[in-house]
């Protein structure tokens, strides 16, 4: 009887032994993987800019999203993307919400004054937007006239300085605006050539003017005093031009 007894002893010393090292074990775990946990790389967009940023279902997707996320692998860092109104990207940048704004945004010298840019990685053109009666045939026409853009974008900022404060019309995006002009609150709307295509196609009766109004770089904006993410992201970016990976991705969306 107490050889049983000892032996049920030893078996429950045993027991406890095991109970004691798994637990610090799994304790030694959990810590290698919080040392393992990737950096997140907050990125703000506006996705209502097809085709560099656009909702697919829950997901936001597009060429700006798919450059981040190459970006993102590369630094072996986690992506996060925001959808914000475009118009608070570049405050949220300076306000460190955000560590970058990448939103089909044109570099120019008065965003320049409030943030810095990484190199250029596709180009855009602001064109025009009519109704395929229209009495407007050129961008020389549109003097005097009601037009639509949406706040803050590069078609609000040059439309305002060449044709003044009193003949624009601003909206939170693009297919607000557009639906302005379908309805006639606008004779037409200036907005990025890629988005432009989209809403013609999906509204009846539109037209693109053949001539161009702007031509423009898109880049990624930073804090300025975060000048070490704005290189490792640029340095990144960089090589994803060089091997050609930035191409790829722009192909993919935009045809030839």
């Amino acid at each position: 009887m107490k050889k049983f007894l000892c032996v049920l002893l030893a078996v429950a010393m045993l027991a406890l032994t095991f109970v004691a090292c798994s637990k610090g074990g799994s304790t030694e775990d959990t810590t290698a993987a919080d040392d393992t946990a990737k950096e997140t790389l907050v990125m703000a967009t506006n996705a209502e800019f097809p085709p560099y940023e656009y909702h697919e279902g829950d997901a936001i997707v597009g060429i700006d999203a798919e450059i981040a996320q190459a970006i993102a692998d590369k630094l072996g860092m986690e992506l996060k993307i925001e959808d914000v109104a475009f118009d608070s990207i570049i405050p949220g940048v300076q306000s460190k919400k955000y560590d970058m704004g990448m939103a089909g945004m044109t570099v120019n010298e008065e965003r320049l004054k409030s943030v810095d840019f990484s190199t250029s990685y596709a180009k855009g053109v602001q064109v025009v937007i009519v109704k395929e009666d229209s009495d407007i045939k050129t961008v020389d026409d549109i003097k005097d006239k009601k037009i639509g853009v949406q706040t803050s974008t590069t078609g609000d900022i040059y439309a305002t300085d060449d044709f003044g404060e009193d003949h624009i019309t601003k909206y939170d995006n693009g297919a607000v605006a557009v639906q302005a002009l379908v309805s006639g609150k606008v004779d037409c709307v200036i907005i990025d050539n890629e988005p432009a295509k989209s809403y013609v196609e999906a509204n009846e009766g539109l037209k693109i003017l053949e001539t161009n109004y702007v031509e423009e770089e898109y880049a990624i904006c930073f804090n300025k005093e975060n000048t070490e993410l704005r290189d490792k992201v640029n340095g990144a970016l960089e090589e994803l031009i060089k091997d050609g990976t930035v191409q790829k991705i722009v192909d993919k969306y935009i045809k030839a």
